[in-house]
């Protein structure tokens, strides 16, 4: 079957390709996708120069839905909503495998979602409730992000979770926040950032703070760090002041730079540091079992989505990812027309 691939050739530059797809594992046309940050730094070419050569011409995108178009196993059928899995294993490991070195990433390690049918395994595809928002279903892989660190999350900590921190009041602040709240909802919730206009959507968290503006005694059991580059330095050592002895920091912020970080005051209080990136299988089936469990959540995420851009050319992809990036809030979402 006949394909078109629309790759970025070049920072801000895309271009078509012909490809060739089998008729097997299962077929899929996308419908809507998502901008994520990961995708825009490939697009502004600030990634390192050796990275780029390495990986461009690349389609963008890993997160996003689709219709089944062809199941040759007969486990969907044709005009089923499906969310795509990025994370495709290449072997098994004893890690998990969206930390595997023998997993390949879509929209990094070779290409995303943005061309006319994506071919996937069965295990790469989980069916929807066809009553899901479409334009929040978009980024349920930024949400696994979040389900799965706070997944590890509970089964590493051994202190009481009466207080947990969230510090970024961006999207992944706001969904980690949403979904301690519902995953722990006798927990208290607070945020910290330093948008004042971004904080006000946060009205769902028990307390929201400015990072410059912290009571004095104010304390935390555990933090969850989702602010990225180089701010994420000031994120961390606020969250060892602040943390209780024994406590946990979850990082979920990607920096290109290395982070210094107060190890006197790390050991001092005995404090559990825990790396968190990409998802899983068992994530998505966690998160679509949630979502439709608690149809609640679609109301606040779809406060994060900023923009719906309608897809039918390069020129229109060029100019979703031109206004997402002077977007400092929110998700834009590609109604891929394709």
């Amino acid at each position: 079957m006949i394909n078109i691939v629309y790759r970025l050739k070049s920072p801000k530059f895309f271009e078509e390709s012909i490809d060739e797809i089998e008729l097997d594992g299962v077929v899929v046309r996308p419908t809507f996708l998502s901008i994520c940050q990961a995708d825009q730094r490939y697009y502004q070419g600030s990634r390192p120069a050796e990275i780029l050569d390495k990986k461009l011409p690349m389609a963008l995108i890993h997160e996003g839905i689709g219709e089944v178009v062809f199941d040759g196993e007969g486990n969907f059928k044709s005009g089923d909503k499906v969310v795509m899995i990025p994370n495709t294993p290449c072997g098994e490991d004893v890690c998990r495998l969206n930390y595997s070195y023998k997993s390949k990433f879509r929209g990094s390690g070779f290409d995303g979602f943005t061309s006319d049918l994506i071919k996937l395994e069965a295990d790469r595809v989980v069916k929807l409730p066809d009553d899901f928002n479409n334009h929040v279903s978009a980024f349920i892989e930024l949400i696994t992000v979040a389900y799965q660190g706070i997944s590890k999350f509970d089964e590493l900590t051994i202190t009481p979770k009466d207080r947990l921190g969230v510090w970024g009041d961006g999207n992944l602040g706001f969904i980690t926040s949403l979904l301690l709240k519902v995953i722990y909802p006798e927990s208290e919730v607070i945020i910290f950032g330093k948008h004042q206009d971004n904080l006000a959507l946060f009205s769902f968290t028990d307390e929201q703070y400015r990072i410059h503006d912290v009571p004095k005694d104010l304390v935390v059991d555990h933090g969850f760090e989702c602010v990225g580059s180089s701010a994420s330095q000031t994120a961390i050592e606020q969250i060892i002041d602040l943390i209780n002895p024994q406590g946990t920091i979850n990082l979920f912020g990607v920096s290109e730079y290395p982070i210094p970080i107060n190890t006197r005051m790390i050991l001092e209080k005995g404090i559990t540091i825990q790396g968190n990136s990409r998802s899983e299988r068992e994530d998505f089936i966690g998160v679509v079992k949630l979502l439709d469990e608690n149809p609640q959540l679609f109301d606040y995420l779809e406060k994060l989505v900023t923009n719906v851009c309608e897809i039918n050319s390069l020129n229109d992809l060029k100019e979703a990812f031109d206004q997402d990036s002077i977007s400092k809030f929110g998700k834009t979402i590609l109604k891929w027309n394709k």
